[in-house]
């Protein structure tokens, strides 16, 4: 079919054709930026946090009146062996905080004590012994804690334990050549050496700010002896969570009522936990979808209504084309190639648009580059959707009878 005469009709019908190839670019570009925004958010949902995450359970414990360290600590010892006891109960360790909460301590890690550029971030975890064994941790380096060298500590700790264990991504970062164990690193309040490495431990924070080390934690064997209260991670055996989480305030208020355990998130299961912390992410995933699927509908509608409308217009023209001899699957195609022109134009912008709204999206949310692939993903689909919906009118321009070319306008 020749091009030329579909390009004439198309001039004389500037605005409907401008109109529609602007819906199909504006579409594409959001769309494609969309679909990016959802395919990662999908994938942030799904990120190990490198624990046991089934059998695991977490308590925050607020003490009543405000005691001093040394009794807090005593306290959470006390607590520590109260869940140790419960049936079902695999093992259990407190801790400043856990992967997925949400908040927690963070700091910078050094190679130098005069070094000014920090060599990483690092989510700091503060732990005893039993801290790698409760949350299934893997040792793939060195050794764990033993008991005598966990400590306990207030909140004007300086944090500056003799030793810590590293997560294997911050090894690597500050450690290539894979010799961490034994190397000694600089906290902000001094130096501590390096006397484990533990396979994965993802961060407290699933934010964006803490992307750059999310897999980059440290342990430091000292517990967070605080009025404001402790969290207990416990471990259950499998099968066993739900009544464990069942037992364990009544065992805790019934050694020691003077705490607060509050009803909406004093304990939480892990996938409890890991639902609270993404939700934002999956909220952002379910409006970028509706988005997407809003204005492939509405762009839909809109070729449809326009075909239908220069079909109307044109019967006479299509009646004309019949008699002088043209086939229905003639009037078709014509009809489907005018189209396959406009959406072509429009996606051509679209590309275009959608590559601005994402360079400025990165430059201003610090979002990954669009991929390619979601470009060619939303030509394909637009082009796919606008042949769809003009299909239908394409097909009642087919039907018109030869006898419309006598009849007046």
């Amino acid at each position: 079919m020749q091009i030329k005469p579909i390009l004439s009709a198309l001039r004389r019908h500037k605005a409907g054709t401008f109109l529609i190839a602007m819906q199909i670019a504006l579409t594409l570009a959001i769309v494609c930026n969309a679909l990016f925004i959802i395919h990662q958010r999908v994938a942030h949902l799904s990120e190990p946090t490198g624990i046991d995450e089934p059998n695991l359970f977490v308590i925050k414990s607020e003490w009543v009146g405000a005691p001093g360290t040394e009794r807090v600590d005593a306290m959470i010892r006390e607590d520590l062996q109260v869940l140790r006891q419960l049936p079902g109960v695999q093992d259990v360790t407190p801790s400043n905080s856990y992967p997925l909460r949400g908040g927690g301590w963070d700091d910078a890690i050094r190679l130098k004590p005069d070094q000014t550029q920090d060599s990483s971030g690092a989510t700091i975890y503060f732990a005893d012994e039993h801290f790698i064994d409760t949350l299934g941790l893997k040792l793939v380096a060195g050794r764990n804690f033993r008991a005598d060298e966990i400590g306990h500590m207030d909140m004007r700790y300086k944090l500056a334990p003799p030793m810590v264990i590293v997560t294997k991504a911050l090894a690597d970062k500050l450690f290539p050549a894979g010799d961490a164990v034994g190397k000694t690193i600089y906290l902000v309040g001094g130096p501590a050496t390096i006397v484990g490495e533990v396979e994965l431990l993802q961060a407290q924070s699933v934010s964006q700010w803490a992307s750059a080390f999310a897999y980059r934690s440290v342990i430091i064997p000292e517990r967070l002896a605080i009025s404001l209260g402790s969290f207990y991670i416990v471990r259950t055996r499998p099968g066993q969570l739900d009544t464990a989480m069942r037992a364990a305030g009544k065992a805790l208020f019934a050694h020691n009522p003077r705490r607060v355990i509050n009803e909406d998130d004093g304990i939480l299961s892990f996938s409890e936990v890991r639902s609270r912390a993404y939700e934002s992410d999956r909220g952002m995933a379910i409006l970028m979808g509706v988005i997407s699927v809003v204005l492939l509908a509405v762009t839909a509608a809109g070729i449809v209504g326009l075909t239908s409308f220069w079909v109307g217009q044109r019967r006479r023209q299509i009646g004309v084309r019949r008699a002088l001899g043209a086939t229905r699957r003639d009037i078709l195609h014509y009809f489907m190639t005018e189209n396959l022109l406009i959406s072509g134009a429009g996606v051509v912008l679209g590309v275009v648009l959608a590559l601005v709204m994402n360079l400025w999206m990165v430059t201003h949310f610090e979002m990954h580059r669009l991929s390619l692939a979601y470009l060619v993903g939303g030509v394909v689909i637009l082009l796919l959707l606008g042949q769809g919906a003009v299909l239908a009118p394409a097909l009642r321009a087919s039907r018109v009878p030869p006898v419309e070319a006598t009849r007046s306008v």
